[in-house]
């Protein structure tokens, strides 16, 4: 699986890239029609001390992909809330794909 890290207002960090690719890989081995996953990392200047860390997460699938993005005081709980929402929606779509 492809993984592209984008990086915008902050600098890149490979610490950031391999938690998330840890968590990605952990996907693709129970997803196996996973394409490529792009992941956005973004500060942004908020008055809220709880927030302005945000981590998009788009994974190409056949069909439709699947995308999520959370906002979070840090990139790690951000990234974390991106993946379980992932999984969610992954789960959904291999449901029906297996429906029909």
């Amino acid at each position: 699986m492809d993984i592209d890290f984008n990086y915008v207002h902050v600098t890149a960090s490979e610490r950031l890239e391999e938690f998330t690719a840890k968590r990605l890989e952990k996907l693709k081995n129970r997803y196996s029609w996973i394409v490529r996953a792009e992941v956005y990392f973004k500060k942004e200047n908020t008055s809220n001390s709880d927030s302005g860390m945000i981590c998009d997460i788009r994974i190409s699938t056949p069909g439709q992909d699947v995308f999520t993005s959370s906002n979070e005081k840090n990139f790690e709980t951000a990234i974390s809330k991106s993946m379980d929402e992932v999984k969610r929606q992954l789960q959904k779509k291999k449901e029906k794909m297996t429906a029909h």
